[in-house]
């Protein structure tokens, strides 16, 4: 658990998200706000349709807010440029989504060490970090495995190791284990957790899975247009 004192990763402050229909308006939520500390895991639940994604979408920068703004490491997001705003993505953010979207023709480990070689990291370099991630997600003996000659879960585990693999201070992830059977998605997320906790980011996860958010620190919840913090969740009766 993070100590609360410390600066947020991630802020949102009165954030607004409405969509036009035609003539009219669709507003997803309002007046969103809540922080995210780094080494915090953070569930973020609602039903379907009540606006997870987008509300990710925003914090990744990838779409911006009708009103409000996002802090990212104290900085203010919404005045700054495109340049700067895929800056800060690109060295401040990983992503994890449902589908896993490993490159086929690479190895476990290659599809690690790729993103960190974009950066800028010489090859070597990079290979060792992979290997570490892969080693901290249970793969050491799958780091030369195609995606096709890995399980569902181990391809899962691979997106989490490239996700970290540029040392983020955020982790977004969209469902991450929703494709996964319940024994498969607990032993990844379970291994996100190591993960997450080791390097110190700040994790927001979007899921539907309860007894998965009982297990983070504490859950905010999409209700209705508003952002709850519903504090820690108590496991579902199964």
């Amino acid at each position: 658990m993070s100590d609360p004192s410390m600066e947020a990763a991630l802020r949102f402050e009165n954030i607004v998200r409405i969509f036009r229909e035609g003539p009219g308006q669709l507003e997803i939520f309002r007046d969103a706000s809540a922080a995210l500390v780094p080494g915090e895991i953070v569930a973020l639940v609602g039903p379907s349709g009540a606006g997870k994604s987008s509300l990710l979408h925003i914090a990744g920068l990838l779409e911006s807010p009708t009103s409000g703004d996002i802090l990212i490491n104290g900085q203010y997001v919404a005045a700054m440029s495109d340049d700067e705003r895929t800056r800060i993505r690109r060295e401040t953010i990983g992503f994890v989504y449902q589908a896993h979207h490993l490159l086929p023709e690479f190895t476990a480990l290659e599809n690690v060490v790729i993103p960190q070689m974009i950066a800028g990291t010489k090859r070597k370099d990079a290979a060792v970090e992979a290997l570490r991630l892969l080693t901290v997600m249970g793969l050491e003996g799958r780091a030369d495995h195609r995606p096709a000659q890995l399980s569902g879960g181990e391809q899962q585990r691979v997106a989490i190791a490239r996700a970290l693999a540029n040392h983020p201070r955020i982790l977004l992830a969209d469902e991450p284990t929703g494709n996964l059977d319940p024994k498969t998605a607990a032993g990844v997320f379970d291994a996100l957790v190591t993960l997450v906790r080791s390097e110190g980011v700040a994790a927001l996860i979007a899921t539907h899975n309860l007894q998965l958010a009982a297990k983070m620190d504490r859950a905010l919840v999409l209700h209705e247009g508003r952002l709850l913090d519903a504090g820690k969740l108590g496991a579902p009766a199964v």
